[in-house]
């Protein structure tokens, strides 16, 4: 009789036991299911709208430090000047010294000598031309070769990815933030790349001198 009650008890604990591990299995594979599912829908959210006014292929090109500018004077009495537009956005010229250049189109920059020579040479006509027009963006996240890439102006942002070595294995080419400053706020859009990579038709997506690339993870 005691025996009989001992094996009941001991059946008792063992069912207990395993009821004990088959909640734990199933709150195991619960708390694993909710933290995919919280991964999966950190690398799914809603895509981030256009920014405003994208530059295109004829968009008027900015004069930006790097930049490197030719001056031709009309007036024989001074030699042509080429200059490359300093950090600071300036460049120095004879006669009027630094003048500043950055931030504005070639023509515009062109008209504004015009302006400054006139009364310092007989004849004031000048003409400004783009010799080396660099941009630098930055490309991180998930690339090959993540960093600052250099280029000419125009340039998309899938002509920058590609320079940089193209999405890695591990980088989603569907969720890729592109962040500007616009009126000094960071604004970033999302672009997908995959159709483009995929040979299909697509309107094309250029950069801007200081824009930031990232190439989000992938979780498939």
């Amino acid at each position: 009789m005691v025996q009989n009650k001992r094996q009941l008890w001991d059946n008792r604990q063992l069912a207990g036991r395993s009821s004990r591990r088959r909640e734990l299995s199933a709150f195991s594979c619960l708390f694993a299911f909710l933290l995919f599912a919280a991964l999966m829908c950190g690398g799914c959210q809603s895509p981030l709208p256009p920014l405003p006014n994208p530059p295109g292929p004829k968009t008027p090109v900015r004069l930006s430090p790097g930049d490197v500018i030719k001056v031709s004077y009309a007036d024989e009495s001074v030699p042509d000047q080429t200059e490359r537009i300093r950090r600071d956005g300036k460049v120095s010229l004879p006669l009027i010294g630094e003048v500043t250049a950055a931030g504005k189109r070639p023509i515009d920059f062109q008209h504004e000598l015009v302006r400054r020579y006139e009364g310092q040479l007989e004849n004031s006509e000048v003409l400004v031309t783009l010799e080396n027009g660099l941009a630098t963006v930055v490309v991180s996240g998930f690339a090959n070769r993540p960093g600052r890439v250099t280029f000419d102006r125009p340039t998309t942002v899938y002509q920058a990815i590609m320079e940089a070595g193209g999405v890695s294995d591990y980088g989603s080419a569907s969720s890729i933030h592109l962040t500007r400053v616009i009126n000094g706020e960071q604004r970033t859009e999302t672009i997908n790349l995959r159709p483009t990579i995929h040979g299909r038709p697509t309107k094309p997506k250029y950069v801007q001198d200081g824009d930031v690339i990232y190439i989000s993870r992938s979780w498939f």
